[in-house]
């Protein structure tokens, strides 16, 4: 029931916090950014709303006492479908390098030139380019909410590519590196390098795979759920998109370690994890860490992630000529971005379509003579 009072309406929300609105000199319903926790803040934003319309300040008046902070906060914890991990990094992101040069400015006051200078100290400050991509990535889209909710006439973060991450290349590794890898985990770790390369399967795709999920006799990992580990819990949920939902073929040369592993270190359960740690649980990021370390050791590499037997994978599949379409299936991918990444040319490649062309062209060549001899000595 919302309360009467002589400017705006206040009332308590299913969730127990209150929402604050009032109509506007334009005849719109506006309502305040964010819930309150208590009544008595959403009257104190009422009144500061109205103090501010009585001084003739109207293109902002519902921005002038919320800050990017607060407003950040709000539009994470209000955003629909996000997933755990996705929370926790956005999260992240607002408390260590947006809250800390933005966080006190209110909404509607941010200008393209505050932006500007908050993205330059965090480059000078040495954040990592792709941070920094991902942090001004974030701020956009809070700002273009607040554009949406009328707080700011124009969204205030304008350069030109700041969006756009630029990582360093990954390395790509040669099979001998990949099998040398295998080798230098537990034993039964070394399928979980096999499928995270010739598979192209994400750790958290790995991490939550399960007995039922894997036909070991045709060959096929069906992909149904993933885990994250938000703040240190272990969450199973579903992929990262629709086209994550997938089910992957693998090269018959894996599949007899494939059938070892399952005998040996996995339950007959269908529900049963295919991948644990010795004691039975599910593997975490952080405990197989010394095992990679120790892996990287031993294949004689440096800078090696988890993830780059996945872009090892990709690039071997595209070299073995998939097509674009099978790349995205493949990976799980809706987008044909991340996909064209593994289309570029190499030189083997190169050689190989000029090879395929050379034989095209002595084909057609070697018809065209038997042709012309045809025609200069009929038969009698």
């Amino acid at each position: 029931m919302a309360a009467r009072r002589r400017f705006g309406r206040v009332r308590k929300l299913p969730s127990g916090r209150y929402q604050a609105r009032y109509l506007g000199t334009d005849g719109v319903d506006h309502s305040a950014p964010s819930t309150f926790e208590r009544k008595a803040d959403a009257d104190r934003w009422l009144a500061a709303t109205e103090s501010d319309l009585l001084r003739g300040d109207l293109s902002k008046p519902e921005s002038s006492r919320v800050t990017v902070a607060q407003y950040g906060s709000a539009w994470i914890r209000e955003r629909p479908g996000l997933r755990p991990r996705t929370v926790q990094l956005y999260e992240g992101l607002l408390r260590l390098h947006i809250v800390p040069g933005l966080g006190h400015v209110p909404v509607g006051d941010l200008s393209p030139a505050q932006v500007r200078l908050w993205r330059a100290n965090l480059l000078a400050g040495g954040l990592g380019e792709s941070t920094v991509a991902k942090a001004y990535r974030l701020l956009k889209s809070v700002m273009a909410t607040a554009e949406d909710d009328r707080l700011v006439r124009r969204n205030p973060c304008q350069i030109r590519g700041a969006s756009t991450e630029r990582p360093p290349e990954r390395p790509l590794l040669t099979l001998a590196q990949v099998y040398a890898l295998a080798d230098g985990v537990p034993d039964r770790f070394r399928m979980l390098v096999l499928l995270g390369t010739f598979g192209s399967l994400r750790w958290g795709e790995l991490a939550a795979l399960t007995r039922g999920a894997v036909d070991a006799e045709a060959g096929l990992v069906h992909v149904r759920v993933s885990a994250s580990e938000p703040y240190g819990k272990f969450v199973v949920g579903p992929p990262k998109s629709a086209a994550g939902r997938r089910t992957v073929a693998l090269p018959e040369a894996v599949l007899p370690e494939l059938r070892e592993h399952l005998r040996r270190y996995v339950a007959a359960d269908g529900a049963a994890l295919v991948f644990t740690g010795p004691t039975g649980v599910h593997i975490r990021r952080s405990g197989f860490q010394k095992h990679w370390r120790a892996a990287m050791a031993h294949a004689e590499v440096t800078g090696v992630h988890f993830h780059d037997l996945r872009h090892t994978g990709n690039t071997l599949t595209a070299h073995a000529g998939a097509n674009l379409s099978d790349l995205m299936t493949r990976m799980g991918h809706s987008s044909t971005r991340a996909a064209r990444i593994y289309l570029h040319t190499t030189p083997e490649r190169d050689r190989a379509v000029a090879a395929a062309l050379n034989a095209l062209l002595t084909g057609a060549a070697s018809r065209a003579s038997s042709a012309d001899f045809v025609r200069h000595h009929p038969r009698p």
